[in-house]
């Protein structure tokens, strides 16, 4: 039996950062209406693979979203119903 090749594939269209594409958008701590896209429903921060972000922003984005969880306008983490 032959073996098969699993080979990976992309999703054909690459992930643009939204704050190059955009220079009217700034990472700011004090929006979290920005910053929620960049977390999870549990409230973890999205990897750069995922989020599509440059090294740089994928940084000030980590920031950005820390300091928002200390001074508690984004939460920590969700909790799960059962």
């Amino acid at each position: 039996m032959p073996k098969q090749s699993f080979s990976r594939r992309s999703s054909g269209r690459r992930k643009v950062d939204r704050f190059l594409a955009d220079k009217t958008m700034v990472i700011d701590y004090k929006d979290p209406s920005i910053l929620k896209y960049f977390i999870t429903e549990r409230g973890k921060i999205l990897p750069r693979r995922m989020s599509g972000l440059c090294a740089k922003n994928q940084r000030k984005i980590t920031v950005a979203v820390k300091r928002a969880r200390m001074i508690a306008l984004m939460p920590f983490t969700t909790v799960k119903a059962h």
